[in-house]
């Protein structure tokens, strides 16, 4: 049974049912290019369970047949094939099998200095997607590894790999009315944006924004708001010394508490924790 989202630990357990297809940036200088840290293809089975209470990267996940779960904007979720899913930097991210069934899916994990892992970047929280092309080029990434690990061949791979995540991650921006809804709102983050404020924007009822976010991004419209302010906060928790307060109120907020119980509800943690997190991690790597 899934955990509450509040009581979640980092957490790597594979168990010896489970199968992993993978290939790393450390072994590969072609997916450093790229900034993509790893990617795989699995076939999962209890006990495996991901917990990422520090994801600094994004990562997209593909599920190409049986089921697992997936905790997104602070619910879990099933994940079955024809499904996909990209998690922003900085969310709590968490991922596992359930009981009698076996989960097989393919993953793209981004290095933190990836442009889809930046503060700016927007994707389909969980939407449909065929991810079979997807795992076909990563396996052939894979078996490019094992065998003659030509860079050349491997850079051909990857551009197949990022040319289907792009089908996946950015169809909002093939809609000028959520791009020009997006631009603007990601300039004034502290504004008290409304459903009508963004539906005059779009120049669309609030109803059809409704519809066409949750078609592009599987959210409503005052959803992917928080989840930008999220994101913004969280970016400046992890790179400045700005005060929470501060902080807040650049992103809409005027009371302090509401702000840090929205941010604990996609992160995990409370901006204090995070923040104290970040710095334990630098430090970390300093002393490396």
């Amino acid at each position: 049974m899934a955990k509450a989202h509040a009581d979640l630990l980092e957490t790597h357990i594979d168990g010896p049912d489970t199968k992993l297809w993978t290939a790393r940036a450390e072994d590969c200088p072609a997916l450093r290019q790229r900034h993509i840290a790893h990617l795989g293809v699995g076939d999962a089975a209890v006990p495996y369970r991901i917990v990422r209470t520090k994801l600094s990267g994004a990562y997209l996940h593909g599920s190409l047949g049986g089921e697992g779960r997936m905790l997104l904007d602070g619910r879990w979720r099933p994940h079955r094939p024809g499904m996909a899913s990209l998690a922003p930097a900085h969310v709590l991210h968490a991922f596992h099998a359930i009981p009698s069934r076996r989960w097989s899916y393919c993953w793209v994990r981004y290095m933190p200095t990836s442009p889809r892992s930046m503060v700016q970047a927007m994707a389909p929280i969980l939407g449909n997607f065929d991810c079979r092309p997807l795992s076909h080029a990563i396996l052939g990434l894979v078996t490019e590894m094992e065998g003659a690990c030509d860079m050349a061949t491997c850079a051909l791979w990857i551009d197949l790999v990022e040319g289907y995540v792009d089908n996946f991650a950015e169809p909002w921006r093939r809609e000028e009315r959520l791009l020009a809804v997006w631009n603007a709102v990601r300039q004034d983050l502290s504004r008290p944006w409304t459903r009508d404020d963004l539906a005059r924007l779009a120049g669309v009822s609030c109803e059809h924004l409704r519809r066409l976010c949750r078609d592009s991004l599987g959210r409503s419209p005052i959803q992917q708001l928080t989840i930008l302010r999220v994101q913004y906060a969280a970016h400046q928790l992890a790179t400045t010394s700005v005060k929470l307060e501060a902080i807040a109120h650049s992103v809409g907020y005027r009371n302090p508490f509401a702000f840090s119980n929205v941010f604990k509800k996609v992160t995990g943690v409370r901006p204090s924790s995070f923040r104290a997190r970040r710095q334990d991690a630098l430090r970390s790597s300093e002393q490396r």
